[in-house]
């Protein structure tokens, strides 16, 4: 992995919440694009994750306040880049396939690109995580007229309408809410394939039926959300268009 210096800004920034990925850091790590800067974003690691990514170049961000959505919008608020994406740090999802999740949103044909999910193998998504996945994005369809497949955690945006769009949940819900929110207000929101691989380490959400269906009531509460008015993508101070 390549650092950019403070006098030569990243062009992306890479947010990764971590929770105990010692094992997979020095991969991930490894995959990420040159010249982009990983935000690795401690949410209370016991297996010393912190200090292995901070010894591979990242930028390590603590969030003490468990939940996925805690990690993310730390990562957010500590990135400076204009481009922001969010991937897994399991070693589920390559992050040398970043810059094709994030074309679309750097030459400005897309606000927000989610990376759809094709599983390689079948232990890559088990059965009740694939099911929980396609009644979200159906719940989806009908909250807000996208019709995406996936609600996956590879995604890609520009930092300051991200910010613009005041995200609260902090738990599973974050990745729902930011979909829901954008469509309210108007992003121009697509989705490209990612290959799926089985995670290092046990999932903390999808790994059992209850991680699952507790992360599908926490979405669920997201999609009771009445839409509010968010400014769009180009009416957000800051951005480059």
């Amino acid at each position: 992995m390549i650092e950019t210096s403070s006098s030569s800004p990243a062009p992306v920034d890479v947010v990764l919440p971590c929770l105990d990925e010692s094992e997979a850091l020095p991969w991930v790590l490894d995959r990420i694009p040159a010249g982009w800067r990983a935000i690795v974003v401690d949410n209370g690691s016991t297996d010393g994750s912190a200090d292995i990514a901070r010894a591979l170049g990242a930028h390590v961000v603590p969030e003490p306040r468990r939940g996925f959505g805690a990690a993310c919008h730390a990562g957010l608020t500590a990135a400076t880049a204009d481009v922001v994406c969010f991937c897994d740090c399991d070693a589920s999802l390559d992050p040398a396939l970043l810059p094709a999740v994030a074309g679309p949103v750097l030459d400005g044909s897309a606000d927000l690109v989610l990376g759809r999910r094709r599983p390689l193998t079948r232990r890559a998504w088990p059965l009740h995580a694939r099911l929980a996945n396609m009644e979200l994005a159906r719940l989806v369809r009908r909250r807000t007229g996208l019709r995406l497949h996936d609600l996956g955690p590879m995604r890609a945006a520009r930092r300051a309408p991200l910010l613009a769009l005041d995200l609260t949940d902090r738990r599973s819900g974050y990745p729902l809410q930011t979909v829901v929110r954008a469509a309210d207000a108007g992003w121009r929101v697509t989705e490209t394939d990612v290959p799926y691989r089985p995670r290092t380490g046990r999932s903390k959400v999808t790994g059992t039926w209850r991680g699952t269906w507790q992360a599908v009531r926490d979405m669920r509460a997201v999609l009771a959300e009445r839409p509010g008015a968010h400014p769009a993508p180009d009416a957000a101070p800051g951005t480059l268009r």
